[in-house]
Parts: structure tokens; C-alpha cells; sequence
């Protein structure tokens, strides 16, 4: 059966062309550097909400049309194993995520879930043989069901923590046997509603005992894939542990987890934290850190997870620079996190949406090569810092200098002339790569 029989293999077209299902900007075999722009890009789509979102929201039932929801929950398992196939090979995405409970229902017992699981893991498995399409990460839901409403990890029901346990376990051996390149630990509820009621240096004790375990059953089994802590301040919990990455950096220090795990960014979350994407990915980078990519975007209007598609072409130019800046991904991915609007509902719009979101990356891609190329702002950087380069600015970076150094120094100072930061400038010069690259034919 074929789930989007309107729908061919989406092509690259160039940016004058006016087919809707068609790549203007994207072209997988395209050269930026030393790689190609697949290469580079790493698109994953993922399972969650692609597959078994249905619009639904705080206001109103679902919306979506899919054509997989008419059957019982195995037979829609099955069934949209078949339509992501469909929609990896006519988009050629190289990769796919997803949660445990996306691929499989839950059964009334664990042991009933391993078997839902094991019955839709042996479908994908078989489907991956003759696919390009391989699995960027998987993980395990943690987060919906009413158990974890304490949380996992950080649940005060011991039960839970070995329940959740049980799950990840489950969830690292699938990794293994489908490949995955990374496995993701989100935090969904790991973290409290008040303090009045929390003991937080045991929940945050037991999230690192829980992490180690994973570290050593991942050994135990010869699965080699990055571990990834995917950082969110808040939602569903009013304080989330991995708050941001600086956050999550220093929990993994105080617990020596540092050299196990990297970060999955998500550009949603590094707003709802105060920060920008750049920003969250700038600290990961800075620390070695910086493992995957969650793409969407929020919606500055609202102070929530809204999950949208990238279109921001400022947003994905400055993620690629630091991207690039990190050498790029290696085991990691541009995941698409991001659901369509609940107003946009036919099975065409899955479609749109990540053309939209592909697209934009390749711009970002596009324009911050250049901008890396031509060191736009390495030279600007550079010359403003330029004062720790020599005299007594060199002696403070080598550690030759001391306060009894410093204080000799400035009372010999007459007046202190700053630079501008040309901020504005720099702004301007980032539009103009921006459009350049836009207006190219």
C-alpha cells in the first residue's frame, strides 16, 4: 500500500523553481568544501511526531489525517512502519529517530512490551536492509506514562527507577541490533515541581547511578554508540536537571560522566532556557561537547515547546557556523523535531514541512561556509582580542602575570581607549552573505 500515492521522490530543482514538492535550496550531491551537503547535513526525520503526532492539543482533539490510524494499535504499529519507509526513500533522508513507545505499544505488562517491540523492531530491521535510511538515534519514553509521574531516574519509587531501568536496557540492546549511532537520554520528567517535597541531591545521586549503569550495560553488550543528553529547562516539570548545557556539563563533571556523554541540542529548548540556539551550541562546542542536533524552532510570541520547522534563515546560518566550527556532527545528526501546524493536517504537509526545513539548513549550510571561508568574523574577533596577543595581555593568558604584576602595570596607565564591537557591522555583513546566497541562480 502506499501512503502517499500523490507524492513522487522529492528532487532538487534549483531556486527557481515553482513546484512546492521540489528542493530549491538542498541538493544532496552538492559540494560545500570537502564534503557533500548530505554529508554535512545529516537529515533524520523523527518517528514521534511525524508518525504519531495527531494534533491534538490542550484545546481540541486531533486533527491529522493519517491514513495508518484506521487499525488496531499493531496493525497501525506495522503500518506506519510502512509509510516512514515511503517517506524516508522520497525525501532520501539517511536517517530516522525515534522513542520506543512511537514504534510499538505499550502492553498491559513489560514483558508484553518487549514483545510489541521485538515484533516492530524485526519489521524496521528488514526494512533497513534494502534502505538507505539508517537509525540516527533511538530512546526510551521515560515521560508519558502516569508511573513516571515522579519521574525516572529521579522518581522516589524505587519501582520506577527499576522499571525505567528495564526499559533503557531494552532500548540499548535495539540500538545494537539496529545499528544506531547515538542513543539519547531526555530528561522528560526528571526534575521537580517543588522543593518542599524534594530531596534533590538523592534524585540527582540516583540520575548519575542511573546513567553510570547505562554507561557499563552499553559496554557489557558492545554497543559503541555515542551517548547524547539532550538539555531542557522546563516542561513538563517546572525545573528540569538538564536545565541547558552548561547545566548538564556540570552535573556530568560532578559525577565523572563527561568522557561517556555529548550533547543533542534542540533549538527550541536553548529558547525556553533564556539562550539562543547559537549560544547552546557555541558551550558544547567550546567543551568538546557538542554531539547532535534536535532542528525546529519556537515561536517567540509563545513560552512554550512549539516544536516548529526551521525556516529561520538567520537561526540555521548561525547553527551551521558553529556546526561547521566544530568540525561537524560526526556521529550526530540535524534531527527534525518539529511537528506540522494542527491547522496543516494532510499527509502532503509532512512533505512541505521538511522540504521547508531542509531547505533552510542548506542555506545556513551555504552562507556560513562562506563566512568561515572569507573569516569574516575570526578577523574582526581576532584584531578585537588582539591585546592578549602581546605585552602584558600575553603574560595574562600565559600565567606570567600576577596581581602584583597587574597593579605595577596600570598605575603606569594613563587613559584607557576601548574599540568599538560593530555590532551593527557585523549584522550587516551576515545579511549581506545571507542574500547573496539566497539571490544565487
Amino acid at each position: 500500500m502506499a501512503y502517499f500515492p500523490n507524492i513522487e521522490t522529492i528532487a532538487y530543482e534549483g531556486p527557481t523553481s515553482k513546484n512546492p514538492l521540489a528542493f530549491k535550496f538542498y541538493n544532496p550531491e552538492e559540494k560545500v568544501g570537502d564534503k557533500t551537503m548530505e554529508e554535512h547535513l545529516r537529515f533524520s526525520v523523527a518517528y514521534w511526531h511525524t508518525f504519531v503526532g495527531d494534533g491534538s492539543d490542550q484545546f481540541g482533539v486531533g486533527t491529522m489525517i493519517r491514513p495508518w490510524k484506521q487499525y488496531s494499535e499493531m496493525d497501525s504499529a506495522k503500518a506506519r512502519v510502512e509509510a516512514a519507509f515511503e517517506l524516508f526513500e522520497k525525501l532520501n533522508v539517511p536517517f530516522f529517530c525515534f522513542h520506543d513507545v512511537d514504534i510499538a505499544p505499550e502492553g498491559d505488562t513489560l514483558k508484553e512490551t518487549y514483545q510489541n517491540l521485538d515484533t516492530i523492531v524485526d519489521m524496521i530491521e528488514e526494512y533497513m536492509k534494502t534502505s538507505k535510511t539508517k537509525l540516527l538515534w533511538n530512546t526510551a519514553n521515560l515521560f508519558t506514562h502516569p508511573r513516571f509521574v515522579h519521574g525516572a531516574a529521579t522518581s522516589c519509587n524505587a519501582d520506577v527507577f527499576a522499571y525505567a531501568a528495564a526499559k533503557v536496557k531494552k532500548g540499548l540492546e535495539i540500538a545494537k541490533r539496529l545499528g544506531a549511532e547515538n542513543y539519547v537520554f531526555w530528561g522528560g520528567r526528571e526534575g521537580y515541581e517543588t522543593l518542599l517535597n524534594t530531596d534533590m541531591k538523592l534524585e540527582l545521586d540516583n540520575l548519575a547511578r542511573f546513567l553510570h549503569m547505562a554507561v557499563d550495560y552499553a559496554k557489557e553488550i558492545g554497543f559503541d554508540g555515542q551517548f547524547l543528553i539532550e538539555p531542557k529547562p522546563k516542561e513538563p516539570t517546572k525545573h528540569q536537571y538538564d536545565f541547558d548545557v552548561a547545566t548538564a556539563l556540570a552535573f556530568l563533571q560532578t559525577y565523572g560522566l563527561q568522557d561517556h556523554f555529548k550533547f543533542n541540542i534542540e533549538a527550541n529548548h536553548a529558547t525556553l532556557a533564556g539562550h539562543t540556539f547559537e549560544h547552546e551550541l557555541r558551550v558544547a562546542r567550546i567543551h568538546g561537547m557538542l554531539g547532535s542536533v534536535d532542528a525546529n524552532q519556537g515561536d517567540t510570541l509563545l513560552g512554550w515547546d512549539t516544536d516548529e520547522f526551521p525556516t529561520d534563515l538567520y537561526s540555521t546560518t548561525l547553527a551551521m557556523y558553529e556546526i561547521l566550527q566544530n568540525g561537524g556532527l560526526g556521529k550526530g545528526g540535524l534531527n527534525f523535531d518539529a511537528k506540522v501546524r494542527r491547522g496543516s493536517f494532510e499527509p502532503e504537509d509532512l512533505f512541505y514541512a521538511h522540504i521547508a526545513g531542509m531547505d533552510s539548513f542548506a542555506i545556513g549550510l551555504k552562507v556560513a561556509h562562506r563566512l568561515i571561508e572569507d573569516r569574516v568574523f575570526d578577523a574582526f574577533i581576532e584584531e578585537r582580542y588582539k591585546s592578549y596577543t602581546e605585552g602584558i595581555g600575553r603574560e595574562i593568558v600565559e600565567g606570567a602575570a600576577d596581581f602584583h604584576k597587574l597593579e605595577e602595570y596600570a598605575l603606569q596607565l594613563g587613559d584607557i581607549r576601548n574599540q568599538s564591537g560593530r555590532q551593527e557591522r557585523l549584522k550587516t555583513l551576515l545579511n549581506q552573505y545571507l542574500l547573496d546566497v539566497c539571490a544565487a541562480r
